[in-house]
């Protein structure tokens, strides 16, 4: 792509639909006064977005109501870029009216409800010739769709992905804003994946995404619940809201088929109350489950595992990832693929190095336990993107079964989101760490050493690590490296792969995987 900056990845060649379809499909109306209503009708739309920034000659653009602004207030931006159409609710009509756009102007009384099923028709995806997988939950949604990614190539097919760290089909790859995109760009970024052959699709569902309309017109073929806990209370309010949220995924409207772990409480209603047909995963002995998966060897450098089920169906792999939870991801994204008719035969035939304990699975999952230098004689420094309690209770837990050192764990917390969680964090990483470094995130608005202050109560009342404060990160980070020694690993939680710190609506160039590794070359260590 080439001239200004592109937001999202769309088709080469857009379907298009025009807006008399449009009007008579989705029961809309255009609005009373409008410029532009000469041929209205006849007007074709190549493309949708509700960013007026990105905005292409021929698009239709959704003028939605915001936090803050409403979208008919960037219409002429919209316009100017080459905006064919609007689409818009009661409210934005009023504000287009006044404004005077020269554009036909679509209103429906909830824009929002309908924009997946209209960006469907407009870019032609709403029967997409590809096995399509949705993967939901709190916790590791990313190392799923990455780890489908892998074994999708290892089957021999084409696959395409969206995830928290980016959007991916064929040789074209953009950071993602959100985890799950609009409904305007995800169905662009489908109808490109078919433009790019794709054969499947591995997708990252949020509570947000389900209950926001952003996967309204696509149909899953098998979706999955991995685990549950506290996040975006600041949004839903309440677990409950939370979880109904997750849930509502498991509906015939979303979905054909479910994969479920069955290990927690949640779970197992998940498998109760899912509205659609599911197969059940346990990684607990003994309980009852349909698929069992059991780790048969780990260390720092990875995990190996067998999974068995039903028919026989018997699978053992290896991930370079440390952690019972990667196994567990894993032989969640294998589950999937068997639900879908993808033989572990086909799989197992292109992994890498098959031994007696399987084949390995060569999968990279950007700023996930992502290990900056994965050998050498200084301590193991590692990068991760989990800023929930649940992720570090895993993450923990996890190094507590193969560190051969001290754990030295350093994090900080998102400002301007759920405060409830951040005793709870400094609690776990107290408990499960031998050093506990407390640093800044995204401070947003909040003053940085208030939010520092409740994460350093969590941590004292857990009364067990070895507490430090430092709230620059790239000071942090150095700190870490500075208290260790050989043998002893270093888990920075939080940035993952993301390249920026949000400090006073400002985003600030900042990657902690550079600047892990500058620290560790200035330290002699990479």
């Amino acid at each position: 792509m080439s001239g200004q900056a592109e937001t999202s990845i769309r088709p080469r060649a857009p379907h298009g639909a025009d807006l008399g379809r449009l009007r008579e499909r989705f029961a809309l109306a255009f609005a009373d006064g409008a410029d532009g209503l000469v041929d209205a009708a006849e007007r074709e739309v190549r493309g949708v977005t509700l960013d007026s920034r990105d905005v292409r000659a021929g698009d239709l653009y959704a003028a939605l109501p915001g936090e803050r602004r409403h979208g008919a207030e960037f219409a002429a931006q919209a316009r100017e870029r080459g905006a064919a159409a609007i689409l818009t609710d009661p409210a934005g009509a009023e504000l287009l009216r006044e404004a005077g756009t020269g554009l036909p102007v679509l209103v429906s009384e909830d824009p929002r409800g309908i924009l997946g099923e209209v960006s469907a028709e407009i870019y032609g995806t709403a029967g997409i010739d590809a096995a399509v997988f949705g993967v939901t939950g709190t916790n590791g949604k990313t190392s799923v769709v990455y780890l489908l990614a892998e074994l999708l190539r290892a089957a021999g097919l084409r696959a395409g992905l969206s995830s928290t760290a980016e959007r991916r089909v064929g040789d074209t790859a953009m950071t993602s804003g959100l985890t799950s995109p609009e409904a305007p760009e995800l169905h662009a970024l489908l109808a490109r994946m078919r433009e790019e052959r794709a054969e499947a699709i591995a997708l990252e569902v949020s509570a947000h995404a389900v209950v926001r309309h952003r996967i309204d017109g696509v149909r899953f073929d098998v979706v999955a619940f991995n685990n549950f806990s506290q996040d975006h209370l600041d949004d839903f309010g309440d677990m409950e809201s939370y979880f109904q949220a997750k849930l509502a995924l498991f509906a015939p409207e979303h979905a054909r088929r479910g994969v479920v772990v069955v290990d927690s409480a949640h779970g197992r209603r998940v498998a109760r109350e899912s509205r659609i047909p599911v197969t059940t995963l346990a990684t607990e002995y003994g309980a009852e489950a349909d698929w069992h998966l059991a780790v048969t060897a780990q260390d720092i450098d990875g995990v190996a595992f067998a999974l068995q089920g039903p028919g026989g169906a018997r699978f053992r792999g290896r991930v370079p990832v440390f952690g019972r939870f990667m196994a567990e991801n894993a032989a969640l994204a294998l589950i999937m693929l068997h639900e879908a008719g993808i033989g572990f035969e086909r799989i197992a035939a292109g992994l890498e190095g098959t031994d007696r304990q399987g084949g390995l699975i060569p999968v990279y999952i950007p700023g996930r336990l992502e290990a900056i230098n994965p050998s050498g004689s200084g301590p193991r420094f590692y990068v991760d993107y989990g800023h929930t309690p649940g992720s570090f209770a895993a993450m923990l837990d996890a190094l507590a079964e193969v560190a051969e050192g001290r754990v030295i764990f350093m994090f900080g917390a998102d400002g301007d989101r759920d405060t409830s969680k951040r005793a709870e964090m400094g609690r776990i990483a107290a408990t499960g760490s031998d050093i506990l470094i407390v640093c800044d995130y995204h401070p947003r608005s909040e003053d940085p050493a208030a939010i520092r202050a409740q994460l350093l109560a969590g941590a004292r009342a857990a009364g067990r690590a070895e507490l430090y404060e430092e709230g620059d990160p790239r000071a942090a980070v150095r700190l870490a490296i500075s208290l260790a020694r050989p043998g002893d690993v270093i888990l920075y939680a939080g940035p993952g792969h993301e390249d920026y710190q949000e400090v006073e609506g400002r985003k600030l160039p900042y990657s902690a995987r550079d600047e892990v590794r500058a620290a560790l070359r200035e330290a002699g260590l990479l």
